[in-house]
């Protein structure tokens, strides 16, 4: 069987379509898994068009997908299918060597940090957050608590663990930037004290590109310190557009308003830079493509770079039934949004550090070519 080449464009409709959709595999072998946690939540990595990107598996709606993937051969190639007819090769990565090392105090590297997309090392320094243990206040989407209760992680990261697993996957795997997010653990710095430290002993370690991730700290004060300790980039995340989305989905985390987090974001970018401050947006919550789009305009006005992926329901949490978007949702945001950046002359590409760089869980960044 002749299986075809994919290309750039038909590559960049493939990966619209297989984060909406998701992927069955074969013998559920193969790649880089991702499950429960702050991140993107039941995924796998695979390589696309020479894009790597996260793609949903292990969702409900994967399962129902009418994109295949064969078992992966012994190089981690694999032939992509769509109900059964062969689209093209895909490839699935072999798990970085430093997830083999422990720590000095015997814990085992990847649950200190993971790796992400192609070469983005990520943690949740905090696996804890004051909202989670109450669905009251908690965001209905988030799973951080899950793959702590089935040990693939530990609650809290000293610093001296993070700084000897980066400076290994630097070394070991040519890690090129790093991520430190966090629940939150308290209303007044918002998880900012905790990541000054993290960062601050990374970069004694290796010099590695930063990008720190909390909510809006009370004190914009926080953004100069951040800075001072290390951290190329910030990312703070409204995860929906509109405050009524906010409020349905995230009862806790919407106290603090879109309007606070467009000051916080007015506030931060002269600390880090045009385009060095960034912010995660779920589609599919609710918000219509016109709402993201013109939430989006404000914040490419300011210098923060909206980083818009699909929703992906993750098992165990509320919204696990929640219809993820359709694929041309997505393209009737992404395409129009990644215009936007053209014309603004802010890209991924000139992100120092963080998910928009990585942009393993969104299209977008084929979208701004």
């Amino acid at each position: 069987m002749t299986v075809p080449t994919l290309g750039t464009l038909s590559g960049r409709k493939l990966v619209t379509d297989l984060q909406s959709f998701g992927l069955q595999i074969g013998g559920d072998k193969g790649g880089i898994a991702r499950k429960g946690g702050a991140g993107p939540s039941d995924h796998k990595t695979i390589t696309i068009a020479g894009q790597t990107v996260m793609v949903p598996v292990y969702t409900s709606g994967a399962q129902r997908s009418p994109f295949q993937a064969s078992p992966p051969d012994h190089s981690g190639a694999s032939t992509l299918l769509h109900d059964g007819h062969p689209l093209g090769t895909i490839h699935f990565p072999a798990a970085p060597r430093f997830y083999g090392l422990t720590t000095a105090d015997g814990i085992p590297y990847w649950k200190i940090a993971l790796l992400h997309g192609r070469d983005t090392l990520a943690t949740t320094v905090h696996q804890t957050c004051i909202r989670y243990a109450d669905r009251r206040t908690s965001c209905q989407f988030c799973a951080i608590g899950q793959s702590l209760e089935a040990e693939r992680t530990i609650a809290h990261k000293t610093p001296a663990q993070l700084a000897e697993v980066a400076k290994a996957a630097v070394e070991l795997d040519n890690v090129r930037d790093m991520v430190l997010t966090t629940g939150t653990p308290n209303v007044i710095d918002r998880g900012a004290a905790v990541l000054a430290e993290s960062a601050r002993a990374i970069r004694a370690a290796v010099d590695l590109p930063l990008q720190v991730q909390c909510e809006p700290p009370r004190d914009h004060g926080w953004f100069q310190r951040l800075r001072d300790a290390g951290a190329d980039s910030l990312g703070m995340h409204l995860e929906a557009a509109t405050q009524a989305v906010r409020e349905k989905i995230m009862p806790g985390k919407a106290t603090v308003s879109v309007d606070r987090y467009m000051d916080a974001f007015a506030s931060a970018v002269p600390f880090f830079g045009r385009g060095q401050v960034n912010t995660y947006i779920l589609a599919g919550l609710g918000d219509t493509a016109a709402d993201i789009l013109a939430l989006a305009e404000r914040l490419i006005a300011l210098g923060v770079y909206p980083f818009v992926v699909p929703f992906v329901p993750i098992s165990g949490t509320p919204l696990e039934n929640h219809a993820p978007p359709s694929s041309d949702f997505m393209k009737s945001v992404l395409a129009p949004l990644g215009r936007m950046l053209r014309e603004a002359n802010m890209k991924s590409t000139d992100i120092r550090a963080g998910c928009g760089r990585c942009g393993a869980c969104s299209s977008l960044s084929a979208y701004e070519q």
